[in-house]
């Protein structure tokens, strides 16, 4: 056991106060009541501080997705009327094509005409072409 007393005091003996292994505990003292009652006051107003400004963020987001919400819904109203007058616009067109389709077809059935004229006109002249060299060769005898 001579080893074991080496290092350490002796169990009956006081540590000495140059024996830098050995700590002395002191007795834990209570604050005083009126610091742990400054100390709640001042906790929970720090805590009401903060969770205001956490309740004024969260606040001020859902007033920011209303006022988001709203200007999307107004957009979105803008793009029904524009909408309905392409609808309108489009049904007006419609309607004026529709009343243009028998004069249409009358301009197609008479570029069809002007076309076969214009056949006739070409065979007409390749004819007179003809002729015309013709009577030139009966003038040249």
């Amino acid at each position: 056991m001579a080893t074991a007393a080496e290092g350490l005091p002796e169990a009956g003996s006081q540590p000495s106060k140059q024996d830098p292994a050995v700590e002395t505990a002191e007795e834990a003292k209570e604050p005083a009541e009126a610091d742990i009652n400054e100390l709640c006051k001042d906790m929970f107003n720090k805590m009401a501080i903060y969770l205001t400004g956490e309740l004024t963020a969260t606040s001020e987001d859902y007033k920011l997705l209303e006022n988001m919400n709203k200007l999307t819904s107004l957009k979105y109203l803008e793009m029904k009327d524009i909408a309905i007058n392409i609808s309108r616009n489009l049904k007006d067109l419609n309607q004026k094509y529709a009343a243009l389709q028998p004069y249409l077809e009358q301009i197609n059935l008479i570029e069809e005409q002007v076309a076969a004229l214009e056949q006739a006109a070409y065979k007409l002249d390749a004819y007179s072409k003809k002729l015309e060299s013709k009577y030139k060769k009966l003038e040249k005898r």
